[in-house]
């Protein structure tokens, strides 16, 4: 790796840091765990699951997820039913509140954002930004190890 490669590949992880923590600040979570959070954001993308799945996904424990998923539906930010396939298993939705709420805060999130760009950048840093995106997704693409 290249001197200039090391030195942008740690600048970018501060930088990406510091904006998820920006972001992040922009919307209202309340009290809840990240953990919680990442349950009622992957209900909210991929629709109802079972705690197992859940869990194989976050690569937690079912018991922890057990936990996770308990405090959810004690709050009533989502809700249990029998799975059609699977009797015994309980599929797990997002309550239509939890979903506004994840969508209030994404528009937040996105609000802050484009009054920052629009507050900080000139339109020409703009188009910038717009072509450094496109090379950022393609490194986001990059599968998982080690690049290359």
């Amino acid at each position: 790796m290249t001197d200039t490669a090391t030195a942008l590949a740690a600048d970018l992880h501060e930088v990406l840091g510091q904006l998820r923590r920006r972001l992040r600040a922009q919307a209202d979570t309340g009290d809840l765990t990240a953990s919680q959070l990442h349950v009622l954001r992957r209900l909210d993308l991929e629709g109802p699951a079972t705690a197992t799945t859940l869990a194989r996904a976050a690569g937690v424990r079912p018991q922890s997820m057990g936990a996770t998923v308990g405090v959810l539906l004690a709050a009533g930010l989502v809700t249990g039913a029998p799975d059609p396939e699977d009797g015994r298993q309980t599929l797990l939705s997002i309550t239509p509140a939890s979903r506004k709420w994840l969508k209030d805060g994404r528009a937040a999130k996105q609000d802050w954002l484009l009054h920052a760009l629009q507050d900080q950048l000139s339109p020409r840093e703009q188009q910038e930004l717009a072509r450094a995106i496109v090379l950022l997704r393609r490194v986001a693409a990059q599968p998982a190890g080690r690049a290359g």
